[in-house]
């Protein structure tokens, strides 16, 4: 069993509590207008377009169709291979085994308290998830998924056994306004999020909030009425995430920064409608 891997961040803090390793699996099924990350979504179709701009000779594509070959010692991550991509990928994706994520984790385990699935929608690849997660929490890490919600959880019961726990990201709540953010409606969304929180595995709720009106207000609380019965007694977060421009298709860079007074607005709504710890990152 392997997975398509965009690239593997050693350490981060923003992943979940402590210092945490992620695998930042490739692919999503959302086409969300602010992706911070679009080289994640697509696929390589070996155009070869990439290999061009890249300034170090650390690509060379063999054959036309096939991605091409990346030599990791000569790249010097300027980013140029993903910015002159049509496809929404990247070259230097790596597809691996479970035995491959473990040999990579292993070297740096004592260094970290656990990993964290993300992408991409790392739930694309819940067969390879099911079976390399509780042999991580074996080895005492902890084991985290941040999704968009797509997955009916209903029916990989074992996925979530083998998770410590789930942050949701949850776009819009209004249906028409989120298939405009992300091409897709958000029913499954909800019933995830009623679903992991029923089943105490729903740990944070994240809504990333732009100037352009997605409905955050809203957002929060039909989240809230959703969830009342569980968020204390779970001790649900709410995580607000400001849009930034880094990253971002430039033709989406207008969405806009929210002011710091809108965000903390919404903290404080958040707090009003029962949510125990809200954040602002």
């Amino acid at each position: 069993m392997t997975a398509l891997i965009n690239r593997i961040i050693d350490y981060s803090a923003v992943n979940g509590p402590g210092t945490r390793m992620v695998l930042v699996f490739q692919g999503c099924n959302f086409r969300c207008q602010y992706c911070h990350v679009p080289d994640t979504l697509g696929n390589c179709n070996g155009c070869g377009i990439c290999s061009y701009h890249c300034p170090a000779g650390a690509l060379k594509l063999d054959i036309p169709g096939i991605a091409p070959q990346w030599f990791e010692e000569s790249c010097i991550d300027c980013g140029a291979c993903i910015n002159s991509c049509k496809k929404d990928s990247s070259p230097r994706i790596k597809r691996m085994s479970i035995k491959d994520v473990l040999d990579y984790i292993t070297p740096r385990r004592s260094d970290i308290k656990g990993i964290t699935c993300s992408g991409g929608e790392c739930t694309l690849y819940a067969e390879f998830m099911t079976e390399l997660l509780p042999i991580l929490r074996g080895q005492k890490l902890g084991c985290l998924i941040e999704t968009n919600g797509s997955l009916d959880f209903e029916k990989h019961s074992e996925l979530l056994d083998a998770c410590d726990g789930v942050m949701l990201d949850i776009k819009a709540s209004d249906s028409k306004k989120h298939e405009e953010l992300t091409g897709r409606g958000n029913d499954q969304v909800f019933k995830s999020a009623r679903y992991l929180a029923q089943k105490e595995k729903l740990k944070e709720v994240r809504t990333l909030v732009t100037q352009t009106d997605f409905g955050a207000e809203d957002t929060i609380k039909k989240t809230a009425a959703l969830l009342r019965a569980y968020i204390k007694r779970n001790d649900i977060a709410y995580r607000l995430i400001p849009f930034r421009v880094f990253g971002v298709r430039r033709e989406f860079r207008g969405l806009g920064t929210p002011p710091r007074e809108k965000m903390e607005e919404l903290r404080k709504l958040a707090l009003s409608c029962g949510f125990p710890r809200v954040y602002i990152s």
